[in-house]
């Protein structure tokens, strides 16, 4: 209950976020299902991949500004006792409870927005364990029926949020990790 409350709370500053100060029409969009996978796969290992299919987004086509929420606890591994260790050992989720993502689309203007895709860049930031990591990609976005797609993949490491891996298990959790994200948002 006490994560559900802290969840709410962070989602209205996230949507404070993308309030514009103007008066005016808004297209607000939103995502309460996103999907963020990581992937940290080593050849010859047991794969380290996890997905969250609870990841809440926010999108501002006004402003172009886009925000995300991911609550670590919420990442599903194939292994419970690798969804054990990340949680425990690496994030510490107890007291990094959550992911965040903020962010704008750059030069993009939704009036052109088809069903046919077309690619969108993105730069902002994601903090995780406190640390902030700056974040430039390239996405694919197209619009189907009254929704807005988002799908896109970046890089991060370990080392950019201070998770220390144990040289036992070092040669087995990729250096590069890729993370990529699949929102479906609708209208506010």
């Amino acid at each position: 209950m006490i994560i559900l409350k802290k969840m709410a709370m962070l989602l209205v500053i996230v949507a404070g976020y993308l309030t514009p100060s103007s008066a005016g029409a808004q297209e607000k969009y939103i995502d309460k299902n996103g999907k963020v996978t990581f992937e940290a796969s080593e050849a010859l290992f047991e794969p380290v991949k996890a997905t969250n299919k609870s990841v809440t987004a926010i999108l501002n086509t006004e402003t172009n500004e886009m925000a995300a929420l991911a609550l670590m606890k919420s990442f599903r591994f194939k292994n419970s006792l690798m969804e054990e260790h990340f949680n425990e050992n690496y994030i510490e989720s107890e007291t990094y409870p959550k992911a965040i993502f903020k962010g704008n689309l750059i030069d993009f203007d939704f009036s052109d927005l088809t069903e046919s895709e077309s690619e969108v860049a993105i730069n902002g930031h994601i903090e995780l364990r406190g640390k902030k990591k700056q974040i430039s990609t390239i996405a694919k976005i197209h619009k189907v029926n009254d929704f807005v797609i988002i799908k896109g993949s970046f890089m991060v490491s370990p080392d950019d949020f201070d998770i220390e891996i144990p040289s036992i298990v070092k040669s087995k959790i990729a250096e590069a990790i890729t993370v990529s994200i699949d929102f479906k948002f609708s209208q506010k």
